[in-house]
């Protein structure tokens, strides 16, 4: 079923009619006709933060539980392979993730499942793109006229789809602890003489002890657009304390990205990060200076999640052959990204430095080469010495 067919939700002006869209700055719909305020109205049933359970969820998910509750078109790009939805009356040209022209409609052949909760965005574009030109200006080895060639006039609001997970975990543990203990030891030295040492030796005895812990929205980004790399500078997302039922309202005039990591593939990712945090944790209760052999029974249980959106001010831009994107966290307005090195000023570093070692070798050369200036008053005493008496 195609991602078009939905039931059409618009957003108009009380005052004109005009379609409003949401304004972060303002944190309402704003009409672009006449600039009319309209705040949002808070959702009869709120389901912000609503746990499914997970198991149940893997089994079947309902068809009244799925799509964007609004009307959207989906393409796909072929470079990056991110599917971009957005509002039918704009006009896709590149995508907004890596600016390739080769997009393509997409069609899918089961809607997405909705998400009951999000993120505003809470940045105002201007604010963002000047922070971007301030993050460019703090990169030394960035070329000079990157905050011209990056076009920070292109950045876009997108709302980035993540997995949130929670499980309690009970794990028993086993190891074998050790503790640090010293002897003296003899041994031959490179003159033949005889010298001591202190060694350091390890008692091994065996331990085990028992975890119980609980793991709160574990994140997964379920993003194809996004380097994952970035989006973790960009964390954390107050997944557990802000968030909003999800409305159509948020997303209007806003671009959004489909999950490209189903359900399945993030519920096993997630499970794969808490069990090494487990492992992780249980190793800091083995007692001792160190250990080894670690063994970890863990079990799982309460398993639950969501399917949220969290905002992100997306740059994506091509600087000579290579694409690069910065990211800025749409709520909190943490920044990350990647940029250009300048071979020149790359090369101008590395002869300042050998300019300073050289320098600090000379110098070091010609004290030691340099002759006792100061005279030898041991035979004046003497004869001033002998000419005393």
């Amino acid at each position: 079923m195609s991602d078009e067919v939905f039931a059409q939700q618009k957003f108009n002006c009380p005052s004109c009619g005009a379609e409003a869209t949401w304004d972060p700055a303002k944190q309402s719909l704003v009409c672009g006709y006449c600039g009319t305020i309209a705040p949002m109205q808070p959702p009869d049933s709120p389901t912000t933060g609503i746990e499914h359970d997970l198991v149940a969820a893997l089994g079947a998910i309902g068809d009244d539980q799925r799509g964007w509750d609004t009307t959207r078109a989906s393409v796909k790009c072929q470079s990056c392979q991110a599917i971009t939805v957005f509002e039918p009356t704009r006009a896709a040209q590149r995508c907004d993730f890596c600016g390739s022209a080769a997009i393509i409609p997409v069609e899918e052949q089961m809607r997405p499942i909705r998400p009951e909760s999000l993120l505003e965005f809470k940045l105002a574009e201007t604010d963002v793109r000047e922070a971007i030109r301030a993050w460019y200006g703090a990169r030394w080895f960035a070329p000079n006229k990157l905050g011209t060639r990056a076009l920070t006039d292109t950045v876009h609001g997108i709302y980035i789809p993540y997995w949130t997970f929670d499980s309690q975990v009970s794990a028993d543990w086993s190891a074998m602890s050790g503790d640090y203990y010293y002897e003296d030891e003899s041994y031959i030295d490179s003159n033949g003489n005889r010298q001591t040492r202190s060694e350091r030796k390890i008692r091994w005895y065996p331990s085990s002890g028992h975890l119980d812990h609980f793991f709160d929205d574990e994140h997964v980004p379920a993003t194809r657009g996004v380097e994952i790399e970035l989006l973790n500078k960009i964390e954390p997302f107050p997944t557990t304390t802000d968030l909003k039922p999800y409305d159509p309202g948020f997303l209007s005039g806003w671009t959004v990205e489909q999950y490209q990591i189903d359900l399945i593939a993030a519920a096993q990712h997630a499970r794969q990060t808490m069990e090494t945090k487990t492992q992780q944790l249980c190793s800091q209760q083995v007692p001792g200076d160190t250990h080894r052999d670690l063994e970890v029974n863990a079990d799982f249980s309460q398993q639950t999640f969501k399917h949220v959106l969290v905002p992100v001010w997306l740059l994506a831009y091509t600087y000579g052959s290579q694409s690069y994107q910065v990211v800025v966290n749409g709520y909190t307005g943490a920044i990350a990204g990647r940029y250009p090195k300048s071979w020149i000023k790359i090369v101008l570093l590395v002869l300042a430095i050998l300019s300073v070692v050289a320098t600090l070798l000379l110098l070091a050369g010609s004290l030691r080469s340099k002759p006792d200036t100061q005279p030898d008053q041991t035979p004046s005493r003497i004869l001033d010495l002998n000419f005393t008496h």
